[in-house]
């Protein structure tokens, strides 16, 4: 349909990858995942015009899908997905999330974790799954 060749193509798909532009991934859907636990995760900031650098060294924790800056009550928003223990969400939202800013910069957060959700596919996040946890069957 392209009328392009396949090495063309294939080079084409590589710079789009070497840029950062493009991700290839596979995606998990959460509804059929019962053992996986999502939140959101609103953050406060004291960041004094660095919310994007905190929210970027935010989304490089595991567990984190992604850190966005935005409008309205939170300065950052925060998308988790843990694997089947509470434990590892406290962890992310009491010691990762603050220790990524400076001291105080973190003012507050607020953590929804989702009940329900729809059309929700996720990229699992590094930290998510590890070689020594038991998967399901």
């Amino acid at each position: 349909m392209l009328a392009i060749s396949v090495p063309t193509v294939r080079s084409r798909l590589r710079n789009l990858l070497d840029r950062n532009l493009l991700k290839i991934v596979g995606l998990l859907n959460l509804t059929e995942r019962p053992e996986l636990i999502s939140a959101i995760v609103g953050i406060n900031a004291q960041g004094r015009g660095r919310a994007r650098e905190l929210a970027q060294r935010i989304s490089e924790l595991p567990f984190v899908n992604s850190a966005s800056v935005v409008t309205g009550r939170f300065d950052i928003i925060v998308d988790v997905t843990v694997a089947g223990d509470v434990a590892d969400l406290y962890r992310v939202t009491s010691e990762l999330i603050p220790g990524a800013g400076e001291p105080g910069e973190v003012v507050r957060s607020e953590t929804f974790v989702v009940m329900a959700s729809c059309n929700k596919w996720v990229s699992l996040p590094e930290g998510c799954w590890s070689e020594d946890r038991k998967e399901p069957a």
